[in-house]
């Protein structure tokens, strides 16, 4: 299974450099132009070639994936001479119209360490960009650790310029589908969020489907038909340990951690009718959150855990709803007090919800006039805006800055599910790399 990053990596202070600059990137609008920013590869001593040219690519490719950043071209450089130790020319970057330059080293140490250190420069500001306060990072950790150096790399100068933290050193866990539709296999699977190291965590001898990452621990929880009915799991990720999550009648679905990890929030449906619970994982004892006749489902707490959004058709038609955890009324945006306000109006089914870890959106599937929409809305109803638009497009989720949302898509009947990123604008949707059809994504928060 995974292996924890060992004992560790090192993270040091290079030596002091030139004061703080400030170059940064905008991105609170919907249009903005991508920074121009040189990644050129890292020198290597001691044999780390091989690493020195992989750092570089990973970080370049981060940066790029973001839509902020605009990768300046290797043949378009004058200065070839680079030392993390000198001070760069600045004049032969300004010339190729380049704000922002990343110098690094890597080598290996006498006992076979790797060792990586980075500077990132404010090309016409001509200082040094400090980072937590430092001039520069160096790492120290075994070679195998590579790809996530190169991600804390990329997350350091994201969060620099941008004023954000990072998100590429991740993880996304999903659903992993192969076969027929007929017979298809549905396994667990996690890999990096850039698509590497990707691996089965089940078999596919029982279907699984709507995995969600634990906010403080390395767990999953999933819906499993183990067994011969949909019930709740616990996966540990480090020992590959999974357990049913209670013993309630019924089946139980649509999980997702509470947001300091301590409970499960699920969905009990019984006699016809669904309705939502939330565990306490140490105590393993459940309370009954709602009690309606209409179906509700799929809930998400908010960052600060007083609150939940779910999805019921209370209304006539599946919409969103929030309610306080404790179940107290609460003021309605549209006037009056209930113990569950309806948030959204608009036409069309509304299901998935999901609450920004910033807690000023909540993330959605939206189906109307035939297509299916990823969108955001605010926690009061208002500024609803549609990320997506495709045949199929749902199960959003969020990174762990809240800037950027995953979901699954197919693009017409037949074609499989693919998983697809889009940031808050808009403007920045990809494909993300997978090397199955996969469904159900969930992003981990960030690796320690």
């Amino acid at each position: 299974m995974f292996k924890k990053l060992m004992a560790a990596i090192a993270v040091l202070c290079l030596p002091a450099a030139p004061a703080l600059a400030d170059i940064t990137i905008d991105v609170t609008e919907g249009t903005y132009k991508p920074l121009p920013i040189a990644i050129p590869e890292f020198t290597a001593e001691g044999g780390s070639e091989d690493y020195s040219r992989q750092i570089t690519e990973v970080v370049k490719n981060d940066l790029a994936s973001t839509g902020l950043f605009e990768i300046t071209q290797e043949a378009a450089f004058i200065q070839k001479d680079l030392s993390i130790d000198v001070q760069p020319r600045f004049a032969d970057w300004k010339i190729i119209q380049t704000d922002a330059l990343v110098v690094g080293e890597t080598g290996l140490t006498e006992d076979g360490r790797l060792r990586v250190a980075f500077r990132l420069w404010d090309v016409y500001g001509e200082e040094v960009l400090r980072l937590d306060n430092q001039p520069g990072r160096q790492y120290t950790t075994t070679p195998d650790n590579w790809r996530r150096i190169a991600h804390k790399i990329s997350d350091s100068i994201y969060t620099r310029l941008t004023g954000e933290s990072g998100f590429f050193d991740t993880r996304i866990v999903y659903i992993a589908e192969s076969g027929p539709k007929t017979a298809r296999v549905k396994r667990l699977a996690i890999m990096d969020m850039d698509g590497a190291n990707p691996q089965f965590l089940t078999s596919g001898v029982h279907t699984v489907l709507t995995p969600r990452f634990s906010p403080s621990a390395q767990e999953i929880t999933y819906m499993s038909y183990e067994g011969g009915r949909p019930r709740v799991y616990l996966f540990n990720i480090e020992t590959g340990r999974q357990e049913v999550l209670g013993d309630f009648e019924g089946m139980t679905f649509a999980p997702r951690f509470s947001r300091d990890g301590g409970s499960v929030l699920l969905t009990q449906a019984r006699g016809g009718n669904s309705d939502i619970y939330v565990m306490n994982l140490r105590s393993r004892q459940s309370r009954r959150l709602t009690d309606h006749p209409a179906i509700d489902t799929s809930p998400s707490m908010s960052p600060d855990g007083r609150r939940i959004v779910f999805n019921s058709d209370r209304g006539g038609s599946p919409q969103l709803y929030i309610m306080n955890t404790d179940g107290s009324p609460l003021t309605c945006p549209s006037g009056g007090r209930d113990t569950a306000c309806r948030i959204t109006f608009g036409q069309g089914r509304y299901s998935t919800p999901v609450w920004s870890p910033r807690g000023d959106l909540i993330a959605f599937t939206k189906q109307t006039r035939g297509k299916f929409h990823i969108g955001v809305i605010g926690i009061d109803g208002k500024g609803e805006r549609l990320l997506s638009e495709a045949y199929l497009d749902e199960g959003p989720d969020w990174s762990p800055n809240g800037r950027v949302i995953t979901f699954f898509r197919e693009n017409y009947p037949g074609a499989g599910p693919r998983l697809w990123s889009v940031d808050l604008t808009g403007r920045n949707l990809r494909q993300m790399n997978t090397s199955t059809d996969a469904s159900d994504p969930a992003w981990s928060p960030l690796l320690d």
